[in-house]
């Protein structure tokens, strides 16, 4: 049953068109954001939502955006208690805490179209790695990983996934700032892989002077689909081959990510 129709007799006609059904699934936890308008009725469409998803035992709501220096938003317990989960993606398993770190399950295709063109023995690079869920696959190929994550947490978490996921071996984590470590084998990684924070575009010149030429850069990116044009020409005056450009998602009304798959050439 679909979700409006399970809260007809709950909440009022009027109010229920402003129910957004859509919500994000980590693991068994359901993240929801309601409008302010339909707040009071949270306990309700939270319990609906667990009625509907059987793999749904608790449901959370994001109350706030992403904010600070690691990237986690406020968050409203409505059904049951705790906010560390496993989250099983295409084989891989993930240990996190909500509350501690940010998770996107909705990139798991995309974290799977890109681990598909690794290559054993590559060397890749994936600043912003958060938990690992582009670094484990990409390491299960056979490549070498290095991570950079600043949050502590998602370190912690890291670390948990790659043994919990058997490829510890391939993969070395750094903690700190990308945009402020001293450089680690410039131009030695055949490939970058770069999910990109809203607003820390700035981090591209780092990121690309770690890939050897010849190598493949991953760069994700929010922007409206107005600006493609003019960041693809600007890349290719940079000395990229734009191999291809692919929308990953809605974030904001206009405004999408992004992911530019770029091949470094010769200067």
């Amino acid at each position: 049953m679909r979700l409006k129709d399970a809260l007809r007799e709950t909440i009022p006609a009027d109010d229920l068109k402003l129910l957004n059904s859509g919500y994000t699934v980590i693991g068994d936890i359901a993240v929801i954001q309601i409008s302010e308008p339909l707040q009071p009725f949270r306990h309700e469409i939270a319990e609906a939502i667990c009625s509907a998803n059987h793999a749904v035992r608790r449901v959370i709501q994001k109350r706030s955006k992403l904010e600070g220096e690691w990237r986690v938003a406020h968050l409203e317990h409505l059904v049951g208690e705790g906010s560390l989960t496993l989250h099983h993606e295409f084989g891989f398993t993930y240990r996190l805490d909500l509350a501690e770190v940010f998770f996107n399950p909705r990139l798991a295709s995309e974290r799977m179209r890109v681990a598909a063109e690794v290559r054993s023995g590559e060397r890749v690079f994936i600043p912003f790695c958060g938990v690992g869920p582009f670094a484990v696959p990409a390491a299960a190929k056979g490549a070498d990983v290095v991570g950079i994550e600043l949050n502590p947490d998602a370190c912690r978490w890291f670390i948990e996934n790659i043994r919990l996921n058997r490829v510890a071996d391939r993969v070395q984590i750094i903690r700190g700032d990308v945009r402020r470590l001293p450089l680690c084998s410039e131009g030695g990684f055949d490939r970058a892989i770069v999910p990109t924070p809203y607003g820390l575009d700035t981090c591209f010149p780092y990121c690309a002077r770690m890939v050897r030429n010849g190598g493949t850069v991953h760069f994700y990116t929010f922007r409206t689909p107005e600006e493609i044009e003019g960041l693809t020409a600007h890349f290719r005056s940079e000395g990229y081959d734009v191999r291809s450009t692919r929308r990953c998602g809605n974030v904001a009304p206009g405004v999408s990510r992004w992911v530019f798959d770029l091949v470094k050439k010769p200067e």
